[in-house]
C-alpha cells in the first residue's frame, strides 16, 4: 500500500481555485484545525520527513497545498481552519475558497478530517463534516495525537466520537499517532479506496 503515498511529492501551492490543478483524475482532501496535526500526518502517511511542511505558528499556511502521487492522483492540504489569530476577513475568504471548492471540484474522491483527540468534533470540524456530508465525500476522521492520551482515555474518545458521527453516511473514524506511527496502515486502507486502487 505504501508504495502509492511514498512517491508523493509537491505539486503547487495556490491562495485560490482558479489557480488549483485541472478538475480532473481523483483528488483526496486533508483538512483540519491547524494545531491538529495534519501537516505530521501526511508526511507519516507518505513516509517522509518534510513534504508538508509543519509550522511552529498554528494557521500560517492559507493556501491550498497540492501534492502529487502519480498523473491522475492528489492530495490536497486544505488552509488550517479555525486559526483564533486570524483577522475576521482571513477567516470569511478561507469559508468562501472552501465553500467554492467543495461546491465546484469535481474530482474530489474522499476527505481525511484531521482532529487533535483531545479536541475532538469542534464547531469547524461539524461544519466541515457537514460539507463532506451533503456532498456524499467518503470521509475519513483520523484523531490523532492518540499518543499523548492512556490507552483507554484515547479509547473512550474514539467511541464518542463515533456515536456523535452515526447519523453521516460514508464516515469512518480511526485513531492516529505520527510518533508512534499507530492507525497508519487503516489510513492507507482508506486512501486505496478514495484512490480507486481498489474497489
Amino acid at each position: 500500500m505504501c508504495k502509492h503515498y511514498h512517491q508523493a511529492k509537491f505539486l503547487l501551492s495556490c491562495p485560490s481555485l482558479k489557480d488549483c490543478p485541472p478538475d480532473q483524475g481523483y483528488e483526496v482532501i486533508f483538512a483540519g484545525r491547524s494545531n491538529a496535526g495534519k501537516s505530521s500526518a501526511i508526511n507519516t502517511l507518505t513516509l517522509q520527513n518534510k513534504l508538508a511542511k509543519v509550522s511552529r505558528t498554528p494557521g500560517r499556511t492559507q493556501h491550498l497545498v497540492f501534492f502529487e502521487i502519480d498523473k491522475d492522483r492528489r492530495l490536497a492540504d486544505l488552509p488550517g481552519y479555525g486559526y483564533a489569530k486570524a483577522p475576521k476577513h482571513i477567516k470569511m475568504q478561507w469559508y468562501k475558497n472552501m465553500n467554492e471548492y467543495f461546491n465546484q471540484r469535481d474530482c474530489l474522491r474522499g476527505a481525511v478530517l484531521v482532529m487533535d483527540v483531545r479536541h475532538p468534533l469542534k464547531p469547524f470540524d461539524q461544519m466541515m463534516l457537514e460539507w463532506c456530508h451533503n456532498i456524499h465525500l467518503p470521509t475519513q476522521i483520523i484523531l490523532t495525537k492518540s499518543d499523548k492520551l492512556k490507552k483507554s482515555a484515547a479509547s473512550n474518545t474514539y467511541f464518542k466520537v463515533l456515536d456523535q458521527i452515526k447519523k453521516y453516511s460514508y464516515v469512518d473514524v480511526q485513531l492516529f499517532s505520527s510518533l508512534k506511527k499507530q492507525g497508519l496502515k487503516r489510513l492507507w486502507t482508506r486512501l486505496d479506496t478514495f484512490f480507486g486502487y481498489v474497489d
